[in-house]
């Protein structure tokens, strides 16, 4: 069935599915962003991004309430719309999409809910099982066979291990319905371990080990982006594959609990992991560029690379189909707990992140930064892809 006939039948359909909501535009309603680049550049730009496989650590391939306002009960729903359009323009190969704006947050009574979880990845893929732009990536021939057909795949990942409960079988679970990626702690603590937002860092416990070594032998990366810093060092300790940082950035940069010190960094290079650079409003700052652009964001990239080496380095953008500003001042109450700290003189509160603000622009900005900055070929593949491809031949095995 087409696209354009799935959204027809009903699923899609805003009239039938989605009567209180106006959605936001795929391609938003802020300014491009102007790099500057040359004409050679931008050509060089253009041939990496389509010669290589580009993947996303992290990021909302999804279309928000243009009110984000009603985020909460568009998320209820459990039927959120794909950005095809959006993703078709990206330049992307794939996309690690946690759906946490469906689960952690606001969906249920209560926060990382399991039957949420079930529901959304169930509506997710019922949505991409009835068209042919957007596939589910499983293994990495999907990644390949993605790159070939000219399709853009979703990795499926929920940026915390919560919704298991004290229940390990769970992970076999997720893992059975299409998981492939999944967090220790988002903020808070959890039976796994301690969250970032915690004022006693407990680390990883013993049902956390257990955990971990289970996601080691299912085959999910784990992701340690919102977990404490000693529970991220205790999961690299205790992990036997490689270890992910999603989104996040470095704290010598930007002093936030939501930024990582150099020791987890360092822990997580050590696995043969890769730490993906974020761009969620007002995070990744810096003292050189306290306006919270691209370029700021590249000062965090600048710094891992010198810290950890290159191979170790790639990029989860944390973007959306709509006003990231504005959903955070939504979610404040919720978001605010160890997220970026409020933004005070020198520091400037921005309407939107110049240059990444959503999954379509992400990547045509940051390869032309790269071009421009004097990166080579091989190391600008390295950093859109292909250090993650290599970090999950070891994890899906």
């Amino acid at each position: 069935m087409s696209t354009e006939s799935y959204r027809s039948y009903g699923y899609l359909n805003p009239a039938i599915d989605f009567p209180a909501f106006e959605l936001s535009s795929e391609f938003g309603s802020f300014p491009a962003y102007a790099g500057g680049l040359s004409a050679d550049e931008q050509a060089r730009a253009d041939d990496l991004l389509r010669d290589n496989i580009v993947i996303s650590l992290h990021d909302h391939p999804v279309r928000f309430p243009a009110d984000m306002r009603e985020t909460p009960a568009y998320n209820r729903t459990g039927r959120q719309h794909t950005a095809f359009e959006g993703l078709r323009a990206s330049g992307l190969t794939v996309v690690f999409d946690n759906m946490m704006d469906g689960t952690a947050i606001v969906t249920g009574n209560a926060p990382w809910r399991w039957n949420d979880v079930i529901t959304d990845l169930g509506m997710r893929q019922a949505d991409l099982a009835h068209q042919d732009e957007v596939t589910v990536i499983r293994r990495l021939a999907d990644i390949h066979e993605a790159k070939r057909d000219g399709k853009v795949g979703l990795v499926f990942g929920l940026e915390a291990a919560t919704p298991i409960e004290n229940e390990i079988d769970r992970l076999d679970v997720l893992y059975g319905l299409g998981l492939r990626q999944i967090g220790i702690a988002y903020s808070d603590a959890n039976a796994l371990g301690s969250g970032l937002n915690e004022v006693a860092d407990g680390g990883l416990t013993n049902f956390g080990r257990r955990a971990v070594a289970r996601m080691n032998k299912l085959g999910l990366a784990i992701d340690v982006s919102h977990s404490s810093d000693k529970t991220g060092i205790d999961v690299c300790a205790a992990s036997e594959h490689p270890v992910f940082i999603t989104h996040a950035g470095a704290r010598a940069v930007w002093d936030t609990r939501r930024m990582k010190p150099d020791d987890v960094l360092r822990a997580v290079a050590d696995t043969g992991g890769v730490i993906g650079m974020s761009a969620a409003p007002h995070s990744t700052l810096s003292h050189e560029h306290p306006l919270h652009n691209l370029l700021s964001v590249m000062d965090h990239f600048r710094y891992c690379v010198d810290l950890v080496g290159i191979e170790h380095v790639a990029f989860g953008p944390d973007t959306l189909y709509g006003n990231h500003v504005d959903l955070h001042t939504v979610f404040g109450p919720i978001l605010r707990a160890g997220a970026p700290t409020p933004v005070t003189p020198p520091f400037e509160k921005v309407e939107y992140v110049d240059g990444l603000e959503n999954p379509t622009e992400n990547f045509h900005n940051i390869c032309g930064w790269l071009v421009q900055n004097g990166f080579s070929d091989s190391e600008i593949a390295a950093v859109l892809g292909g250090n993650i491809m290599r970090a999950l031949e070891q994890v899906w095995t």
